[in-house]
């Protein structure tokens, strides 16, 4: 196909709308991307091919799912708005491959989606232009599902895919970065100006590429622990660790027995959470856990 006549054009963007009477819903976060060179870069992030799967959640009118047709053996495309299904419909009638479902994500049985629409490839990516109000919960649902997943290839609000990405020490690591890293490794791929959307959001966004670990990198004893430990302690960024864990783990015995298990963890008392790597966390979070703190 000639560039020009794909979807992902302002020409053809605006035609298409205008041909089916669309208009934008703010609700569902809804602006569609006119940059050939974003999409490709977020198709060659996924490291697609002919063997392998996509899917694909909020297609829009389909300029990434078109992208993704020529390159995937199959593709699955996930969208919301029922307004859109005709469109979709329409733009991807040349490709057999794709199947578009009218659904929310976030209410999808997605073991039984992979079973039943990936069967026939060897492997399965995540590939979407994320609406910002819903990019948490629903990678969290595609990580914590145990999902037979190679990478997660999103484009999502700039300063979250950071959050995500971020180190021990910056401003911007907390508990989405604990979370992300403790299932894949993040990698940021591009960043993308507002000015490449229909209509134009508020802010700039990210490329980011998640790379599904097949076991998590530390070895933490109870994950539900695990990360009641990691939100404990960024509940209150300011406060020092052991206050954090005090407020919501102090024993009846007193809450000097919290200091003493950090130290035992190899951590001192007055360090704040967003200094503390992910293994830190996993050894205190045992630690805690052998002494009876739950």
């Amino acid at each position: 196909m000639n560039e020009l006549d794909s979807i992902a054009t302002p020409r053809r963007t605006k035609d298409i709308i205008r041909r089916h009477g669309f208009s934008f819903k703010k609700s569902l976060g809804q602006n569609f991307l006119i940059d050939q060179n974003i999409l490709n870069k977020i198709v060659e992030a996924a490291e697609l091919d002919s063997t392998k799967g996509a899917l694909e959640i909020g297609p829009g009118i389909g300029a990434l799912t078109e992208k993704l047709a020529q390159t995937a053996g199959k593709v699955t495309a996930v969208e919301i708005d029922r307004r859109l299904i005709p469109i979709l419909e329409e733009v991807l009638e040349p490709y057999e491959h794709v199947q578009v479902e009218q659904a929310d994500v976030l209410e999808v049985d997605l073991p039984a989606l992979f079973e039943n629409n990936f069967k026939d490839v060897s492997k399965v990516s995540v590939v979407a232009n994320l609406p910002y109000y819903v990019t948490t919960p629903i990678l969290m649902k595609l990580l914590e599902g145990k999902l037979p997943l190679e990478h997660i290839v999103v484009m999502i609000q700039k300063e979250v895919a950071e959050r995500m990405a971020a180190s021990p020490g910056s401003k911007d690591y907390g508990s989405l970065s604990i979370a992300v890293q403790y299932y894949s490794e993040p990698k940021l791929i591009c960043i993308v100006p507002n000015t490449v959307f229909i209509p134009q959001p508020n802010v700039d966004s990210a490329v980011i590429r998640l790379t599904v670990r097949e076991k998590p990198p530390v070895d933490a004893l109870d994950e539900v622990h695990f990360f009641d430990v990691v939100h404990s302690s960024f509940a209150q960024r300011r406060k020092t660790i052991s206050n954090n864990l005090k407020s919501r783990f102090s024993p009846p015995e007193g809450r000097e027995r919290i200091d003493a298990l950090l130290v035992q963890a190899g951590i001192q008392p007055s360090r704040r959470g967003e200094t503390l790597s992910l293994q830190e966390f996993a050894t205190l979070s045992n630690v805690l856990l052998e002494a009876g703190i739950v």
